[in-house]
């Protein structure tokens, strides 16, 4: 009797497609980074990569996608921190403790991006757009995370406050690390700087929100 192959094991597969994904990715933000986001065509990306153009848009629906490419990692990345805060902890101090981390790590989620990359956003009107969507819609999980925390509804003022205020600590951390890496400071030096400066962020809402969504 005739043995069959196996099949590719569907771990292979995803393994291909992800590699397939980030060559594309790869590819597409070389392109960006030398002639601009809004120069630079799906068609000249495909041909670098060596894929249809249908293969691109398969794998990234929007142009910006390719870009920024960490979008879904970025827009949970709050709600993530609340939902694992740990026993005692409070959702200030696990937000407080996971940005530590993403600093120590120099996490590009957390802004730090490398000059170019910092450049290529800032010179595109669409990717600060798109920026700007991402930030609101980390706020809105946000928002459904401490009302989970709490038993609250989202639109529970004390909730929408309490996201207002922790997102826009994040925000504002996020532009000073991409202002200080356009400015071209060495990432070592801004992950000390916005160290000591998200301590003093976070402290200024310690009289609020210590206790708050407190596992």
């Amino acid at each position: 009797m005739a043995t069959q192959t196996p099949a590719p094991a569907a771990g292979l597969r995803e393994a291909k497609k992800q590699e397939t994904r980030q060559l594309i990715s790869d590819h597409a933000t070389r392109l960006f980074i030398a002639q601009g986001f809004e120069q630079t065509t799906i068609a000249e990306i495909a041909a670098a990569a060596r894929v249809a153009k249908k293969t691109v848009t398969n794998y990234f629906a929007r142009k910006e996608d390719l870009a920024l490419d960490h979008q879904e990692e970025f827009v949970a990345s709050l709600s993530d921190a609340v939902a694992a805060r740990r026993p005692g902890e409070s959702a200030l101090g696990a937000l407080r403790r996971t940005f530590a981390d993403a600093v120590a790590a120099q996490d590009p989620v957390a802004g730090f991006s490398g000059q170019e990359f910092a450049r290529m956003i800032a010179d595109s009107s669409t990717l600060t757009t798109c920026l700007h969507g991402l930030h609101e819609r980390r706020d809105h999980h946000l928002a459904q995370a401490l009302a989970e925390a709490t038993d609250a509804e989202p639109d529970d003022i004390t909730v929408q406050i309490a996201a207002g205020l922790l997102g826009t600590v994040h925000r504002v951390l996020f532009h000073r690390i991409q202002a200080l890496t356009l400015a071209g400071h060495p990432e070592d030096e801004i992950a000390r700087l916005i160290a000591a400066e998200a301590a003093q962020a976070f402290g200024l809402l310690e009289p609020a929100l210590s206790d708050y969504a407190t596992a």
